[in-house]
């Protein structure tokens, strides 16, 4: 079977990761597949915040925590997130970020690494902390969070669930 094919048919998500943090190379390699995602009119609106800094992860995590009302970590202790957002002008903000965290997971599984969609971005960097961050960061402008993904090296190798029927609809 064609190997991007089977990381595709394979790439599940993780939710128990081992403590060791991922190697800059992996980051590397797992961030460019993002860079090279497609976007609406080649606008290229979302943007990458890649954080292994500790202090900084805990602290989105916490964030992500309170919007869910919890105090447990919703990164799964994963040691890596990559924050995905998108130019609040553009009418495919979402859907340039969305293919971007398509491509970061896509690219994370290809390279033996763990990765899950977390969600509560669009929530956390619309707060006064939040926004608190990206000026820290550098990083100006109107922005909307599309989604985090976690990143590191899996702690569990889940089985693929069971697909809905009527998934697809042919049309011939």
């Amino acid at each position: 079977m064609n190997e991007a094919m089977k990381t595709l048919y394979e790439r599940r998500s993780i939710r128990r990761y081992q403590s060791k943090q991922i190697t800059r190379e992996e980051l590397d390699a797992v961030v460019r597949a993002g860079v090279c995602a497609p976007s609406g009119k080649n606008g290229q609106s979302a943007i990458i915040v890649a954080v292994q800094d500790k202090a900084t992860r805990d602290e989105l995590s916490r964030l992500n925590a309170a919007v869910l009302g919890t105090q447990s970590d919703p990164f799964y202790g994963a040691p890596t997130v990559l924050v995905v957002l998108a130019d609040a002008n553009s009418p495919y903000a979402v859907e340039d970020g969305s293919l971007v965290l398509g491509n970061l997971m896509n690219a994370a599984k290809a390279i033996g690494l763990g990765s899950c969609w977390i969600n509560r971005a669009k929530e956390v960097f619309a707060s006064d902390a939040g926004k608190a961050l990206l000026k820290k960061w550098g990083v100006e402008g109107d922005w909307i969070g599309i989604g985090h993904c976690i990143l590191g090296y899996p702690d569990e190798e889940p089985a693929m669930k069971t697909r809905k029927e009527n998934y697809v609809t042919y049309v011939l």
